[in-house]
């Protein structure tokens, strides 16, 4: 399975972990990323990712977030041609960010696009006939799996 995790996904392990949803969150976090390692499913990251990532001010949680991408088999980089379907999407009502994240989620080719934030999984349920990229919850995605 190819995965594209958006960021809040990597930082779920650095949250609060008081709050059930958000320790069963990371939990499926450390799930997938021992999947990854195991080699039965690719990561995908971006220069977005990669981006978003070195504005957090806290050094540490920078570091830690990017040493994560270096389980990625594969990585994608934002170029000119990306413009229309990030404009499409944020005509939707996606954040720009997010809608890069998706955009680029499309262009590689995976599975799915895995995040931790309600308002894409609200956004992408609404107007799912005209995203390619399947958009999952870290619970859905775990939840397919064992199936």
């Amino acid at each position: 399975m190819r995965l594209y995790l958006d960021l809040c996904v990597y930082n779920r392990p650095f949250d609060y972990q008081g709050q059930e949803r958000v320790a069963l969150e990371t939990s499926a976090f450390i799930y997938l990323l021992e999947k990854i390692e195991q080699g039965s499913h690719v990561l995908i990251a971006s220069e977005a990712l990669q981006y978003e990532n070195n504005k957090n001010t806290n050094e540490q949680r920078k570091r830690r977030v990017a040493s994560y991408f270096n389980l990625a088999r594969e990585f994608v980089r934002v170029d000119f041609s990306d413009g229309e379907i990030i404009n499409f999407l944020k005509e939707l009502g996606f954040a720009p960010i997010d809608a890069l994240h998706i955009a680029l989620a499309e262009k590689s080719q995976t599975d799915y696009f895995v995040t931790c934030d309600d308002a894409i999984i609200k956004l992408y349920e609404r107007h799912k006939d005209f995203i390619k990229v399947k958009i999952a919850s870290l619970i859905e995605l775990i939840s397919l799996e064992v199936k």
